[in-house]
């Protein structure tokens, strides 16, 4: 079995994308043999106000059964955007979403921002995983619209200081994995998983030693990154990398584990 734990609809303002809708996706999602996403909106990125983004998810997800059964709504929430808990309440109790992202270079706050915090407080008490993206699209070829930042793994390290007993999901690790001895400890010891979109997870091997086989989950990026690469990551692992255990756990266990499904 394979689920896809970072996949997109939605538009991207500086790049046309292909396969961005629930029917394109689940057409990919056959073609590749993967059985479930987790899907968010890309639209909450540059909505002023993101729970429309999460609105038209949800009711785009409604509009097939198979939707509703293979894809896994997360939401989109901005804590400084006024709103944000009655946001939160709506998206995990009437729209049944399973997680949240946070965009904090797009939607301009710090990760210690003391309403950030509470989000994230407040989705570790209802058991929410927190995803949170190191980069988005590849900031060498940005619009002169479009921020220039791109996240190093060292710099989703101050949220998880702050609320270390949160469920994260780090995703499209592009850059640094570099951490100090203090941020690694905490790390490993924190219910942490990354996904396999990220060019960092080209020596997914060496991760898997450093971290070990539970952080590790399969992610595309789609529709921005192609949808092959970060299954390959895991299917040629070679057997003294990672047995055939090892690689149903990277392939759905550890997703399924984690997010409690």
């Amino acid at each position: 079995m394979f689920l896809d734990i970072n996949a997109y609809i939605g538009h991207w303002p500086f790049k046309k994308l292909q396969f961005n809708t629930c029917e394109a996706l689940l057409e990919r999602m056959d073609k590749f043999g993967v059985d479930a996403s987790v899907v968010a909106n890309l639209n909450g990125i540059f909505y002023k106000n993101t729970q429309s983004a999460n609105e038209e998810l949800y009711e785009e997800i409604k509009t097939r059964r198979q939707f509703s059964e293979r894809l896994i709504p997360f939401a989109i929430i901005n804590p400084i955007y006024a709103g944000w808990k009655y946001d939160l309440e709506v998206c995990a109790d009437k729209m049944a979403m399973k997680g949240i992202r946070l965009y904090p270079n797009y939607h301009d706050y710090d990760l210690t921002d003391p309403a950030c915090i509470e989000l994230v407080k407040i989705a570790s008490d209802r058991g929410l995983p927190v995803g949170l993206t190191l980069r988005m699209v590849d900031s060498r070829q940005r619009s002169w619209m479009d921020i220039n930042k791109e996240w190093e793994l060292k710099d989703v390290m101050p949220i998880i200081k702050e609320v270390p007993d949160a469920k994260y999901i780090i995703l499209n690790v592009a850059n640094s994995m570099e951490l100090n001895e203090e941020e690694e400890k905490l790390l490993k010891n924190a219910n942490v998983v990354f996904d396999t979109s990220g060019r960092e997870m080209n020596e997914l091997s060496e991760l898997l030693k450093r971290f070990g086989k539970d952080k590790f989950v399969f992610g595309t990026h789609a529709p921005i990154l192609d949808y092959l690469t970060g299954l390959l990551r895991i299917e040629s692992l070679c057997e003294d990398e990672a047995d055939e255990a090892t690689k149903e756990l990277l392939r759905s266990g550890n997703a399924m584990r984690f997010m409690g499904i």
